[in-house]
């Protein structure tokens, strides 16, 4: 299925400077932007900063490589039925930290101990096919699906899905904390469950991680005291700019997600979805981002890519037939009936931003076209009473199921459509794909109808790389493995 959201960024004011960084065998310092206390975070709701320290010490069945594409971890190898219902896979040869061998029935209760805390969760929906996890001998472990899910690999290579027992993990790098840092340094091969090599040690970092607000990363990477900054987003990207970045360079995600507004309130203004459509027809999303200074990143209208529904007929961008001329008009037309309704009220929306500058400028702007139509908004802290809420996510697997996930009334974030919920939980057992895709569009279609979400467009995550630092590569999903930072990863 090709994805219309895959993108390269580029921001001329930045390129490969001079490739300085950390010596051979000295340290790797890595910071992730988040609170300083996100990186030991526990749990299955697990911050970036914490998603990024779980994938290194906690394997799953697989992982995902710098690039994000899956490769073994705990299972060596694998296969997968004709009917797609079943996967398969031969747990490595290793221990648990406590010494004892990783088995088939370890997993297995690991496994089913995260699909029942993940319940209620985003994560624990996109689980929902699984409904069977089978011991088949000592080393053999089977998870049965009720429909195929061709990205199923790559949703068991979340870090949430990092195996435990009694509380520990089992690599592949080893963890120490010092105060707000964690020291990690990858494990002997042997106990990556690999063959021993003498003086595998002797190419290997350690690396030092800490979770930082966006500016002081920013000033830290700039002074020379990081070598990786990641989790970049739009809120601190103007921040780059404060302050020269002497010995590194800029570099953006192709990221796949959600970027919009969430109506987290149905009243004043939004009471009608006629009225919240008029708030995102009058957004002209093309010129969004103008004020970023980068280019590439893609626009949209729909809450799921029309490229994920390809045999649905969806075109690509939604008004496509309405100059934004022609969609501020209606707009207007619909926002003045309401004032006349409501006795000549001025119609006010708060959204909530977390703060930072790249939010003030991207207020500015979506103020400036509601103000087109007659609206007023007005910027608050997240959680604050806001109306409408910026939604940030990363996708974990490029589905519409994913997307629809996001706003299952279960997770209770905003308005939801129990409707669409059912047509999205009775394509959990459907195996013919354009049976699949029907029900998955129809429940696309109510949520759009409902205008639950204003979609905006792509996220936006960056980081910034010291030269020297040849294992980092940009990718769909926003996660970065530390393991290949540290050296060989055989």
């Amino acid at each position: 299925m090709r994805i219309s959201l895959s993108f390269s960024f580029a921001i001329a004011a930045f390129g490969v400077l001079a490739s300085c960084g950390p010596s051979s065998g000295g340290p790797v310092d890595v910071a992730i932007v988040g609170r300083p206390e996100s990186l030991f975070e526990q749990g299955i709701r697990l911050s970036p900063a914490a998603q990024h320290l779980r994938t290194a010490t906690h394997e799953g069945l697989v992982s995902l490589d710098a690039t994000g594409q899956v490769i073994p971890a705990l299972a060596e190898r694998w296969i997968v039925t004709d009917d797609g219902l079943s996967y398969i896979f031969r747990i490595r040869e290793r221990d648990w930290p406590d010494g004892e061998a990783v088995n088939a029935g370890d997993v297995r209760s690991a496994i089913n101990d995260l699909l029942r805390r993940l319940e209620g969760t985003s994560l624990g929906l996109d689980l929902a096919k699984v409904t069977e996890v089978r011991a088949m001998t000592d080393r053999i472990v089977e998870l049965r699906l009720t429909s195929p899910m061709p990205e199923f690999l790559r949703l068991l290579a979340q870090p949430e899905l990092g195996l435990v027992k009694d509380a520990n993990g089992a690599g592949p790098m080893m963890a120490s904390r010092e105060e707000d840092l964690a020291r990690l340094s990858i494990l002997p091969p042997g106990e990556r469950g690999l063959p021993q090599r003498e003086g595998w040690e002797d190419s290997t970092r350690p690396l030092l991680v800490q979770a930082m607000p966006v500016r002081t990363a920013i000033k830290a990477f700039s002074a020379g005291e990081v070598d990786l900054l990641l989790n970049g987003g739009l809120a601190g990207l103007p921040d780059v700019e404060i302050g020269p970045l002497s010995r590194g360079t800029i570099q953006v995600d192709p990221a796949l997600g959600l970027f919009g507004l969430v109506v987290r309130s149905d009243s004043g203004v939004l009471s009608e979805p006629a009225t919240r459509e008029a708030l995102s027809m009058a957004i002209e999303r093309a010129a969004l981002l103008d004020a970023f200074g980068i280019g590439g990143w893609q626009p949209r209208g729909w809450i799921v890519p029309a490229d994920l529904f390809p045999n649905s007929g969806m075109a690509t961008g939604r008004w496509s037939s309405l100059s934004l001329a022609d969609r501020r008009g209606v707009a207007s037309r619909r926002i003045a009936a309401w004032r006349a309704e409501n006795d000549g009220r001025e119609p006010v929306v708060r959204i909530g931003l977390p703060a930072g500058s790249g939010s003030d400028l991207l207020f500015r702007r979506i103020a400036q076209d509601w103000a087109q139509i007659g609206v007023r908004a007005v910027k608050v802290a997240p959680g604050v009473g806001a109306e409408l809420e910026l939604r940030d996510r990363l996708a974990r697997y490029s589905s519409p199921r994913w997307y629809l996930n996001q706003f299952n009334c279960e997770l209770e974030i905003g308005l939801c459509s129990e409707e669409a919920d059912s047509l999205v939980r009775q394509s959990l057992s459907v195996t013919d794909a354009a049976e699949k895709e029907r029900l998955l569009a129809d429940a696309h279609s109510i949520l759009v109808q409902n205008e639950v979400f204003i979609p905006l467009g792509a996220p936006v995550r960056w980081s910034l790389v010291r030269g020297a630092i040849e294992e980092y590569q940009p990718n769909q999903w926003g996660l970065h493995p530390l393991f290949p930072l540290a050296g060989p990863t055989i």
